[in-house]
């Protein structure tokens, strides 16, 4: 898959679960939950146990999730999960040398960054998308849309803050997609054995993207 490919199922799919979990077995399941509710789209973050070895299993197990890796801080950690199945690569800041290593192998990077300063830094530096992280504690949706105003050309990736009665006013301010944490990976509903729960989350996720996709094409 080519990275404008990977970009446009990101764009299509409208959504960046990010998953936190304590072990590899309950990263697997709430992988497994997720995309069970039509939300083929999942950030494998670094500070799950065995992270790497998830996203080989997912890379073989679920063929139809698009895999990324989060929480990825330097290029030698980028190349291991792409290595193992990473089709684009989060940070939550941005590291000089992650960017670059994935401009040379065609690799899509989501950096992340704060200010106009930082997000203009990274996008000049390769980045395809950026990270707005973490949006919440700028003010949400609204310091999304005052981002946008002066860099329209930029795309964002607002995470933190983002849940099911945020997730329109993020579209609406001109999200690239939403990255989304704890309100949808919900590792409680895991360790019940509700896995359902998560499913039924992402599919009302995947419902208001769609919503607001539609919209825009009228």
């Amino acid at each position: 898959m080519t990275k404008q490919e990977v970009l446009a199922g990101i764009r299509k799919i409208g959504l960046v679960p990010v998953l936190r979990a304590e072990s590899e077995d309950q990263a697997m399941a709430l992988a497994e939950a997720i995309a069970d509710g039509g939300v083929t789209c999942l950030e494998v973050t670094m500070t799950v146990p065995g992270a790497v070895k998830v996203i080989a299993r997912l890379a073989k197990e679920r063929p139809e999730i698009l895999l990324g890796a989060g929480t990825v801080l330097d290029a030698e950690t980028a190349k291991e999960c792409v290595g193992e199945g990473a089709t684009f690569i989060v940070s939550p800041a941005f590291d000089e040398k992650t960017v670059e290593y994935c401009g040379k192998h065609g690799i899509a990077a989501l950096p992340g960054a704060l200010t106009p300063t930082e997000v203009i830094r990274a996008w000049n530096a390769g980045a395809d998308v950026v990270k707005i992280f973490p949006a919440s504690a700028m003010g949400g949706a609204k310091y999304l849309k005052s981002l946008k105003a002066p860099l329209p050309n930029i795309e964002m990736i607002p995470t933190g803050g983002v849940s099911l009665a945020t997730a329109h006013e993020f579209l609406d301010a001109g999200a690239f997609a939403l990255g989304v944490g704890v309100d949808l990976v919900d590792m409680r509903a895991i360790k019940a054995g509700s896995a359902e729960k998560v499913t039924a989350h992402a599919r009302k996720y995947l419902e208001i993207v769609r919503g607001f996709q539609a919209g825009c094409l009228i």
